[in-house]
Formats: structure tokens, C-alpha cells, sequence
């Protein structure tokens, strides 16, 4: 397994520039919920456009790309060394690749405090719905995959293990799985420094500790074992989340939920989900052909 994706990024690596012409969309994503606009980007494989492709109506397998903490849609875009990562990886896989606002500190949740925070809503109604119905999209949980970094990789996770009939697949970069910052490798001064932000979602923690245990994903494992979502999950060992990234692959294990789970070198670093992102898409690229929904 681990030689395939070797083989698979480097094949990805030796091929011409030229040969990836997957185009970028950037779409305003109106939130009826939330009573706000927000953007996403929509990257595009160069088959999408071919003649036949159009006159076939062919449908696409999309892979949502979630974005981390402080951060925002544009991210896979922007800040991997490699600014054409996507465009490749999409024109690859034959797959459409959509990157949603999460806004800089939503944990993809839906807030019980604040009704501008209900991103849970968002992703799996209004964005998949957008998107549904502006582009040849399999619209079946059969081709449809989510992952993400940090941030990112908790809601990839919380999102598909609580809409399964949405998502067939779902992975995690260096997730946040765990909302209990004091379960993560901080110094006192990040903890302090992200607090505010997690008691403007979720109250705070020394007040509303359940909320925080129900809404974290290393808490999560009978939904996830319901869900029956085929799961890839990786952390750096190097990262300040490599703690809760194990527990939940020891809870996984001790509920016998079959999952992909690497440990590698690395940190908290774009670096790492540069090499990341290729190990995913080629794990779900295997779901979506076991489906039957990978375009040609």
C-alpha cells in the first residue's frame, strides 16, 4: 500500500505541467442559514470540458477539501509549495475539488450559542446542494468523499459521521480531533490564545465541558462505526495534535472500525499535507472505483 502511493506521487511529480489544465471557480455560496455569503473555490478537471465528457453528461465524483483553523476557502490554492497541487490531483482522478469558507474558527459545527456559526447546516445542505446543481455531479453518497487539515480534518470526520447517507468516504490531515485543547501539545500561551474563539462556538470549557466531549470526534466512534465510512486518518509525529489523532485511532481499533491510520514525519506544516493530500485521494480513488463512480 505504502509503495503504490509512492509510485502514485511520483508519477504525479514527473509529468509535465502542461498536461494538467483543470480550471478554478471561485463561487459565492449564499447561507440562508447563517443569513450570509461566503465563497468556495471549485477546481475542475481538464475532462470535465472535453466534447464528449459534455455531450456523454458525464457526472463527476467531488471531493469537499476542508481548510484549517485561522484560515480560509482559499488555502489548498494558496499556501501548498506546490500551487498547482489540485489542478493535478484533479485532473488525475477525474475528480471535481471544492473548497468551502469554514470561516477562521467554526470547528464545522453547528453552535447551540451562536446562530452565525451553524456550519454543519451549511457544508451539507447549502454547499452540496451549489454545487449539485451547478455542475455534472454523482449525486449519490457514492461519489462523494470529504477531508481536510487540522481544523479541516476534525469537521471531515464529525460532517461525514453525522450525514453518512451524504459521503462514502471520509479522511483527516492532522485533525483537531479533539476539542479539549488541554489534550493537545500547546504552551500555555496558544491555549490562551485560541480559548477565545472556542468559547464564542461552544461556552466555556471549564462550564460546558459535555458539549465539548459530545462535539469532539475521538468521542464519536459508535457513529462512525454506524456510519460504515471507509476512513483514512494521518498525523505528523511532530504535530501538536499527535495525541489525539492516536486515541482515537486506539478507540477505533478497540471497536474493531476498519481504518487507514499513519503516523509520519512531519508537523503542523503545509509541507505535510502537500504530502498528505495525494495519500488520500489515492485511498478514495480505490473507494470510488469499488462503487463504481469514478469517471472516465
Amino acid at each position: 500500500m505504502i509503495l503504490s502511493r509512492l509510485l502514485a506521487f511520483a508519477g504525479l511529480l514527473t509529468l509535465p505541467l502542461s498536461a494538467f489544465c483543470a480550471k478554478v471557480d471561485t463561487l459565492d455560496v449564499p447561507s440562508a442559514a447563517m443569513k450570509r455569503s461566503m465563497r468556495a473555490a471549485v477546481i475542475v478537471p481538464d475532462s470535465y470540458q472535453s466534447a464528449s465528457s459534455i455531450k456523454a453528461k458525464t457526472a463527476y465524483p467531488v471531493l469537499y477539501l476542508l481548510h484549517g483553523g485561522g484560515g480560509q476557502f482559499s488555502d489548498w490554492l494558496t499556501q501548498t509549495p506546490d500551487k498547482k497541487l489540485l489542478h493535478k490531483l484533479a485532473d488525475q482522478y477525474n475528480l471535481i475539488i471544492v473548497t468551502p469558507e469554514g470561516d477562521r474558527l467554526s470547528a464545522y459545527l453547528d453552535s447551540p450559542i451562536l446562530k452565525d456559526n451553524l456550519f454543519e447546516t451549511y457544508i451539507v445542505k447549502e454547499v452540496i446542494q451549489k454545487i449539485d446543481n451547478t455542475y455534472r455531479t454523482i449525486h449519490d453518497r457514492k461519489g462523494r468523499i470529504i477531508t481536510g487539515l487540522s481544523m479541516g480534518g476534525h469537521g471531515a470526520l464529525y460532517l461525514a459521521a453525522r450525514n453518512p447517507a451524504l459521503f462514502c468516504a471520509a479522511g483527516s490531515m492532522s485533525g483537531a480531533l479533539d476539542l479539549n485543547t488541554a489534550n493537545w501539545r500547546i504552551t500555555p500561551e496558544f491555549a490562551t490564545q485560541i480559548e477565545p474563539g472556542f468559547t464564542r462556538i461552544l461556552g466555556p470549557r471549564g462550564a460546558m465541558p459535555d458539549l465539548y466531549a459530545a462535539n469532539s470526534v475521538v468521542n464519536m466512534t459508535e457513529t462512525i462505526k454506524a456510519s460504515g465510512l471507509k476512513l483514512i486518518i494521518d498525523c505528523g509525529v511532530d504535530d501538536f495534535l499527535i495525541e489525539p489523532n492516536r486515541e482515537l485511532h486506539r478507540r477505533l481499533v478497540y471497536s474493531k472500525i476498519d481504518h487507514d491510520y499513519t503516523e509520519r514525519p512531519g508537523g503542523h506544516t503545509w509541507d505535510y499535507w502537500q504530502n498528505s493530500l495525494p495519500n488520500h485521494i489515492l485511498f478514495f480513488s480505490n473507494v470510488l472505483k469499488a462503487n463504481g463512480t469514478v469517471s472516465q
